[in-house]
């Protein structure tokens, strides 16, 4: 028998928001014309509430032709230093909104963006939250632990550390 999955919590939103924070790079994957997988980096300019993911990307960029075929998103967030992963799947639309490209402009961006927020090339990847999950693994000992326990007693670990589903809606 698989176990449930404890709830979401409202804590569970802050949560997952900080541990987006943590990694800011995810692997964001569209799917193409032809219905493969397509995989690649992002960097997360803001998390909202929990609930709303803020990228920037090139509105003639390979990823905004995917979307505008097919708005479904996957994003995989992984920390291995500290034993922390995210998955989160949703949905992805394109904005041009000056005044939120502003509020989410870092200098670092300049170097894909030389015009600054108003570059003509500059869209903003709003990705609305459908389903995440996050676990946080103990650290190696827990699993040692946990082996020797299963081989004294024959039974399997169940997650070792924390998991938890988020479901925004």
């Amino acid at each position: 028998m698989i176990p449930r999955m404890p709830q979401a919590e409202p804590g569970d939103f802050a949560k997952l928001s900080e541990l987006i924070r943590g990694i800011r790079i995810a692997l964001l994957t569209t799917v193409d014309a032809e219905g493969r997988f397509h995989s690649r980096p992002l960097e997360t300019l803001d998390v909202e509430g929990g609930r709303v993911l803020w990228f920037f990307t090139d509105r003639n960029s390979p990823k905004a032709e995917e979307l505008r075929h097919d708005t479904r998103v996957s994003l995989g967030y992984a920390n291995p230093a500290t034993h922390v992963y995210v998955a989160v799947s949703g949905t992805a639309s394109l904005i041009h909104d000056p005044d939120r490209a502003r509020r989410l402009w870092t200098v670092e961006q300049r170097a894909y963006y030389p015009d600054g927020p108003e570059d003509a090339r500059l869209a903003i990847l709003r990705v609305q939250i459908e389903r995440a999950e996050y676990w946080i693994a103990p650290g190696r000992a827990s699993y040692l632990i946990a082996a020797a326990r299963a081989a004294l007693t024959g039974n399997a670990a169940a997650v070792i550390g924390e998991n938890r589903r988020v479901d925004p809606t």
